[in-house]
């Protein structure tokens, strides 16, 4: 464990070194981030999983400092250049900016007009002309005209060429120029000629400019997104003058002839060298900052979906709805397994909605339903309200369910695997009908950006992306538990310490040997080691266990802790599950050990006290105004209910229960200033909202909930 690292994390994330130290020991040693958190309070001093991650982040941001310097100083020391104060500056050195700063004089370059201008012998010209003392400059020059060089004009220029990239290259200017950046650069965006046509959905940024600075993220994507397209034009930059006066200040002595040459190099060095390069530096920042302000907000929406209600084991009916080719039809018993499939007709053009009825009538009788899912995409609405109208045998009822990603899921590996005789429609219906039962366990085999709920995914960092929303969905799948009997491959790979290949194994012993009964018997799986078993544990639930803790989130370790607990009362420890009240009793002191403290005790007594207990809460039923099925049904002053479906920085998106979606803009969802809708509202979560602007054209309907 290297202590420098220790020492620089306290310092930039202000926490405890003791902290620090025991969580980087952790994750070194194997354990998952979820485990750290929730199981090893003691030694980390409950941090939370940010907190964790952000240890873990910056750590690796220090290893590849590390990295990058030993490359660099093999590099100079191989050159002959390494002097000790040299070798000083780049080990102190903890910022990647500053060290390829101080490397880059010494960096191997391609062919530049300044290493052309050396070959030619003119580096002594050039060191004359910035000594500035000399202002014969044509006599100076002629001494170094030769064949390569045939003109005292050529001489000068190469020497200025020379001086260029000095000027490019030096620490101090380039950090003046990021001053210059960092306060007054601006975005700029033209039209590209010939692109207005085919950019018109960019009208707002044909001629836009706006301080890098302030300039939200959600703009800057599209502006950078535009610009990838080919229809806009953008700079990045400051004004040209007042940075390259900066600039003069530092290289140009005084006044005379060779003054002017150096300050004909420091604007050339400026203009072709240091602003793009500058320029570049600050564009990726900005992408990065941006692509981090995406990526909050599609975590948080991730995760929100995940974490929405399920119904729970029940026997359901999904339904993909659509016009002309009908409605698909699945049934599916309560561990999701499809036992039926068919087709019906209630809509246009064939509206045979008799039929229809009947047949949904005699599934519900025959496979005893007791809820019906309905996509919400085409011919949803008017699905659930056929639904609805229809006198089942039996107390039915009837949700409007997400479809975002459903066709992904169709054609992906995972339902081919899954159902390799269905068509994709009737995979499409399960994934339908699946989400209204276990909306993690169905959602975590669909790749998150297909889902829809978040801004620009499709351009930020790929690989920042997925690393981050792997976490989520880990963060998710460990916090609710997972029923380690009817769990998926593919949702058993999110838990901590399994993966794909322990995935597999579990469910292939599992086809073999039949249902778990302790969560012991995982210790025969194939390859589970002893690690495996201890970070994976305590987030498996086994529901008709023999051992009662093994449908809670109380560890393996801490059983003997529990067994005390109830001994001591004189109880069994089903008492203790069944009895909350017996919890007075316990004096948590009396159970601290060098192992366990006061915050994994905590812990265990409140699992106790709702053991295995879903913290997701469950589904519900929801209406949508009556009479409004499509964006000419409304007008200006309605108020309607909606469902929120998407949350990005600037707004949130509403399903109102048409084909287009409302926009609450930021402005409009509260008095008070907010700086995120997030503070105010989530994912699937009912409103009413009053429409304040109608756009037939662009099919935008602009809603306030700021008006009621």
């Amino acid at each position: 464990m290297n202590l420098i690292h220790i020492g620089l994390i306290v310092e930039a994330l202000q926490i405890p070194k003791q902290r620090v130290e025991n969580t980087l020991k952790l994750l070194e040693d194997g354990a998952t981030i979820p485990f750290v958190a929730r199981y090893r309070k003691e030694m980390t001093g409950s941090l939370d999983e940010v907190q964790i991650e952000a240890i873990r982040k910056e750590a690796n941001r220090l290893q590849e400092i590390d990295k990058r310097r030993e490359t660099i100083l093999k590099s100079i020391e191989e050159q002959g250049k390494l002097t000790p104060g040299l070798r000083q500056r780049i080990e102190e050195s903890w910022e990647m900016t500053i060290l390829e700063d101080i490397y880059l004089p010494y960096k191997q370059k391609r062919k530049t007009r300044a290493s052309v201008a050396k070959a030619r012998g003119l580096e002594p010209l050039a060191e004359e002309l910035r000594q500035q003392r000399n202002h014969l400059i044509e006599e100076l020059a002629a001494k170094f005209i030769t064949d390569e060089v045939p003109t005292v004009a050529d001489a000068l220029q190469g020497a200025r060429d020379i001086i260029a990239e000095q000027v490019s290259e030096d620490e101090i200017a380039r950090n003046k120029v990021r001053q210059a950046f960092k306060r007054h650069a601006t975005v700029k965006s033209k039209i590209a000629r010939g692109k207005e046509e085919a950019g018109a959905v960019y009208k707002d940024y044909f001629e836009f400019e706006e301080s890098l600075q302030k300039i939200p993220s959600h703009r800057l994507m599209a502006i950078f997104r535009a610009e990838s397209e080919g229809i806009l034009r953008v700079n990045v930059v400051p004004e040209v003058e007042p940075t390259v006066a900066q600039l003069e200040r530092l290289f140009v002595k005084g006044y005379g002839k060779a003054a002017d040459q150096v300050k004909m190099a420091v604007e050339d060095g400026y203009k072709r060298l240091l602003e793009p390069s500058i320029e570049t530096e600050f564009r990726n920042q900005a992408k990065e900052k941006a692509d981090t302000e995406a990526i909050k907000v599609f975590d948080g929406n991730h995760k929100q979906l995940l974490l929405s209600p399920p119904l729970g084991q029940r026997r359901v009916i999904g339904i993909d709805p659509g016009y002309r080719t009908g409605c698909k039809v699945v049934c599916l018993d309560a561990s999701g397994n499809l036992l039926y499939n068919t087709t019906i007709y209630p809509h246009p053009p064939q509206q045979q909605q008799t039929d229809a009825a009947s047949i949904l009538q005699q599934l519900v009788e025959r496979y005893a339903v007791e809820a019906i899912a309905v996509g919400n995409g085409t011919a949803g609405k008017e699905t659930v309200a056929f639904c609805k109208n229809i006198p089942f045998p039996r107390p039915v009822e009837v949700f409007m369910v997400n479809e975002a990603g459903a066709s992904i899921y169709s054609a992906s590996e995972v339902a081919r695997e899954e159902f390799p005789d269905q068509d994709l429609t009737v995979r499409g219906a399960i994934s339908i009908g699946r989400r209204l039962v276990d909306p993690l366990a169905e959602l975590v085999k669909i790749d998150p950006k297909s889902i829809g709920v978040g801004q620009y995914q499709h351009d930020v960092n790929q690989v920042r992306l997925r690393e981050s929303l792997d976490r989520v969905v880990e963060s998710c799948v460990n916090s609710v538990g997972i029923n380690l009997n009817t769990a998926s491959k593919h949702l058993l790979t999110y838990v901590s310490g399994l993966g794909p290949s322990l995935a597999q194994n579990i469910v292939n012993y599992r086809a073999e040997h039949g249902a778990f009964t302790s969560r012991n018997d995982l210790k025969n799986v194939p390859r589970m080691g002893a690690k495996a078993f201890e970070q994976a544990a305590g987030f498996l639930r086994i529901r008709e266990a023999v051992h009662p803790l093994d449908n809670t989130a109380v560890h393996p370790e801490s059983y003997s802790i529990v067994a005390q607990m109830a001994k001591d009362l004189g109880v069994a420890i089903t008492d203790l599950i069944k009895q909350p009240t017996l919890h007075a009793g316990i004096e948590l002191k009396k159970y601290v050990n060098e192992k366990v403290g006061l915050p994994t005790l905590h812990d265990i007594l409140q699992e106790l006290a709702k053991p295995g207990l879903d913290p997701r809460g469950n589904a519900k039923t929801f209406e949508f105004a009556k009479g409004v099925n499509s964006i000419q049904d409304l007008y200006v002053g309605m108020v309607v209910p909606g469902i929120v479906t998407n949350i990005t920085n600037f707004g949130a998106f509403i399903d109102i229960g048409i084909k287009e979606s409302g926009l609450i803009h930021i402005s409009q969802i509260t008095h008070t200033f907010i700086s995120s809708p997030s503070e105010v509202l989530q994912l699937n979560q009912e409103v009413e909202a009053k429409i304040i602007d109608i756009d037939l054209a662009r099919g935008r309907v602009s809603l306030s909930m700021k008006e009621l």
